[in-house]
């Protein structure tokens, strides 16, 4: 029982990051191009999203909301296989439970998408360069992780302020990387949407969302052997 709570709990969080996250940015609009106050405002969503769930769930699941950072504690001997494939299944329903909600808010309040897809990540701000793409959400997942890795080891000793540092650090990551790739760093909340706007007949974000799960897997896989290399040379 105790391991199903775990799940809804990142569930919720994770439909709660998408429809906050994402529906700033849909709102706001944080294209290349357009004012700088989309891309603030998106960032912060982002960001305080992950400060209010930290400190809502943290006790409950951990908070990871995030496949990526759900592989970076497997691999730090954080969470069982089990486990891991239990967070992974709840936090992708999650983003598309999030996802659609936000589709039926939009809808019926007649409200145009400014981002045209429900939020989703895409490599036009790369101009479309796969390459540049993995590069940019393998360094921002490992720069998210480590710094999860850190804040969260029983070694460092931040208590209650751990939550607000990861918030901040995810709304960096989105500050730098929301005008080359959307900012991933999340494979959960880059399919959910994905799904929601392949269903209403747009599949371009879901022909490059594999981008948006193999490079934030591989940046939280580097994060983790980094992170245990750091902390046993420490000993």
């Amino acid at each position: 029982m105790e391991n199903v709570k775990k799940y809804i709990a990142e569930f919720i969080g994770t439909a709660v990051l998408v429809i906050l996250g994402c529906g700033t940015a849909m709102l706001v609009g944080c294209a290349n191009g357009d004012n700088a106050s989309g891309y603030v405002l998106t960032a912060l969503a982002f960001g305080l999203v992950i400060v209010g769930m930290a400190y809502c769930i943290g006790n409950i699941s951990g908070c990871h909301i995030n496949p990526a950072v759900s592989l970076g504690v497997l691999i730090s001997g954080g969470m069982t296989v089990t486990d891991f494939f239990g967070y992974v299944i709840a936090q992708i329903l999650g983003a598309f439970a999030g996802s659609e909600l936000l589709d039926a808010i939009f809808s019926l309040g007649n409200i145009k998408d400014m981002t045209g897809g429900f939020g989703t990540n895409g490599l036009a701000g790369v101009n479309d360069n796969y390459a540049a793409g993995i590069i940019v959400e393998i360094v921002l997942t490992f720069i998210f992780v480590l710094t999860i890795l850190g804040v969260t080891s029983k070694k460092a000793g931040h208590g209650s302020f751990g939550g607000l540092v990861i918030g901040l650090t995810l709304t960096l990551v989105h500050i730098f990387g929301i005008g080359l790739t959307g900012t991933s760093v999340n494979p959960a909340r880059s399919i959910g949407p994905a799904l929601t706007a392949a269903i209403h007949g747009n599949s371009d974000p879901l022909s490059v969302v594999w981008v948006f799960i193999v490079a934030p897997l591989i940046g939280a896989a580097i994060a983790a052997l980094c992170y245990k290399f750091l902390e046993s040379a420490k000993n």
